[in-house]
């Protein structure tokens, strides 16, 4: 019996937590990144964003949540 409540376990450790609700968020670019750190303006592109009014759907990781919030005063999340 104990070998498949650990069986049980490992199983649900696995299992992939990260992703909220339908696990995608769209990211719109509402301010240009000149005049602020370049490193911004390479995540900004790492996000697929182009231009201003430019909006990208992508994965809701932790990764993406982190590269939006250090850009969060120049993008917008729905």
């Amino acid at each position: 019996m104990d070998n498949t409540v650990a069986q049980s376990n490992n199983t649900m450790a696995n299992e992939r937590t990260d992703s909220k609700g339908s696990g995608t968020m769209k990211v719109t670019l509402l301010r240009s990144p000149i005049g602020f750190n370049r490193n911004q303006l390479a995540v900004v592109k790492s996000l697929g964003l182009r231009r201003i009014r430019h909006t990208v759907e992508i994965k809701d990781t932790p990764a993406m949540r982190g590269m939006v919030h250090k850009v969060r005063h120049l993008v917008e999340v729905e």
